[in-house]
């Protein structure tokens, strides 16, 4: 067994996937993308983002599709006597301990149990194709495929854990006719926090008589009670890829100015259903149109569950940016015609608000982020952040890198791309702290702004020549504490640009 002080670990490998031609990504609290344009790094967060909606094991969102929801293994009728015996001593093996406390423990899994839960996961192939192609914005999956047709594109998910001897492996093929996936069912799944609203209906189902597949339990029943432990079961395999994730595009500014627009021309072309022709490929992205529903259904809907690792202490990190960025308030109204959200910013000091539209493009911007920070995403949750830096003053870019690293701190995950020096800097600035004593950092500004090597990891995404395409390496911090980015070589040659031209200037007279 590895050291149980040992966090676990995912990484994703991807081969043949877009521009990639191979890449491997640790998957870190704080993850980040950079590199030249075109060589995949929106790729492989929208691919991130796809995986966190297909292994989902809650809808806490609720804006998502969870494949693990209770009809996962229904009408598996001719299930072996043996193999419901089977679950239902694992089921009161989960909940064996009532209190519904964070902590760990190991379930092992009979062999009949391995062999349901791998027929049903290598089902998840029908889905996986169709959704990671929706949130490209494509109809078939075999688009990204980076040689064609003709050939096959590769997603590797490695998770380790202290707990396990050896790494899971699960992988996601997809090729011309269709997406497969080989799940590694282990002996052993490491099973963690339980709500207690599913403890009861568990327990529900382990009180009945008699315990067998049709057992009449109402709308939770047998194979809901089987869902429940798989969806229990399914963190200790693909790690944090069942937590809510929520992705902010690039282009913002343009999505907040036009988004009642964009929202009432897909409403409009809704109505003309059947009397024009399918279109060849969807109007928006997934990831466009999950963006476009967050923001209407924003401060219309029910609060969301309390996570049970949200610390007591959240600061409101919304309010810190307002006030440390833009210098005012993001509000929210609402139609009373139609309830649909209105946007608008109020400077400090001012008593009458500003339409985004005739705010700055840096209000507009960081408005999404603030937006969802308060009225939807919860610690716990992914947040993936294309561009952070744009349109924001370089001091504010630093700022902005700030607040994230406080995200950080307070459970969240952030997965960014970027292509500013300063966010790299001031990162690297981050991390150092981190290394400072306790006494010493309090010395230093933004003592607060700290995180340690190992919650941060940046990936660089550099062209290759043969094969022509892109791959990823990991950027190691330099003996200068700074991450080697390349950034430098582009201000050298400006310098040199510089010199030259002075120096032919001064030949020249």
């Amino acid at each position: 067994m590895a050291d149980s002080s040992t966090p676990s670990r995912l990484a994703i490998e991807v081969e043949n996937f877009g521009p990639i031609v191979h890449g491997k990504v640790d998957l870190r609290p704080m993850t980040v993308f950079i590199g030249p344009s075109n060589t995949g790094k929106s790729y492989l967060a929208i691919l991130l983002y796809a995986l966190h909606r297909l292994f989902s094991s809650g809808d806490i969102t609720a804006f998502g599709f969870s494949h693990f929801g209770p009809s996962f293994i229904r009408g598996q009728s001719d299930i072996a006597p043996e193999t419901v015996a089977a679950l239902t001593e694992l089921l009161r093996k989960a909940v064996a301990d009532k209190s519904g406390r964070f902590e760990q423990r190991d379930l092992f899994l009979p062999d009949t149990v391995v062999a349901l839960l791998r027929s049903q996961f290598d089902n998840l192939g029908d889905e996986a194709g169709p959704t990671i192609a929706r949130y490209f914005g494509l109809n078939d999956a075999a688009a990204l495929i980076r040689k064609g047709r003709s050939a096959q594109a590769r997603i590797a998910l490695q998770h380790s854990s202290p707990n396990r001897e050896k790494t899971l492996t699960h992988t996601l093929l997809i090729n011309a006719r269709q997406t497969s996936v080989q799940f590694t069912i282990p002996e052993y799944l490491v099973l963690w926090y339980i709500p207690q609203s599913e403890l009861a209906s568990a327990l529900q189902f382990i009180d009945a008589v008699p315990l067998e597949a049709d057992t009449d339990l109402g709308p939770f029943g047998f194979w809901g009670a089987v869902s429940q432990l798989i969806k229990w079961l399914v963190p200790g395999m693909v790690d944090n890829l069942h937590l809510p994730a929520f992705y902010l595009p690039a282009g913002r500014t343009g999505i907040m100015h036009a988004h009642t627009t964009i929202v009432s021309a897909m409403l409009e072309r809704a109505t003309m259903a059947g009397l024009e022709p399918a279109a060849r490929t969807p109007m928006l992205s997934g990831v466009l149109v999950d963006f476009l529903r967050q923001l209407i259904e924003i401060n219309s809907r029910l609060p969301y569950p309390r996570l049970p690792w949200r610390p007591d202490d959240v600061h409101d990190i919304d309010v810190q940016i307002e006030q440390s960025i833009i210098n005012g308030e993001i509000r929210v109204s609402r139609s009373a015609a139609i309830n649909y959200p209105r946007f608008t910013y109020r400077p400090n000091g001012w008593k009458a608000d500003l339409p985004l539209l005739n705010a700055s493009s840096m209000v507009s911007e960081i408005a999404p982020v603030v937006l969802y920070l308060r009225h939807i995403v919860i610690p716990g949750s992914v947040l993936i952040i294309e561009e952070p830096e744009s349109h924001l003053h370089p001091a504010m870019q630093v700022e902005f890198i700030r607040q994230l690293a406080r995200l950080i701190q307070h459970g969240y995950r952030v997965i960014i791309t970027t292509h500013s020096e300063w966010v790299l800097e001031e990162l690297s600035n981050i991390v150092q702290r981190s290394q400072l004593p306790e006494k010493e950092r309090a010395t230093v500004s933004e003592s607060e702004a700290a995180l340690s090597p190992e919650q941060v990891g940046v990936w660089l995404f550099r062209p290759k020549r043969r094969p022509r395409g892109s791959e990823i390496v990991e950027v190691k911090m330099g003996d200068a504490g700074l991450y080697d980015t390349g950034f430098d070589d582009v201000a050298v040659a400006l310098s040199n640009d510089g010199a030259n031209i002075f120096d032919r200037i001064e030949e020249s007279r």
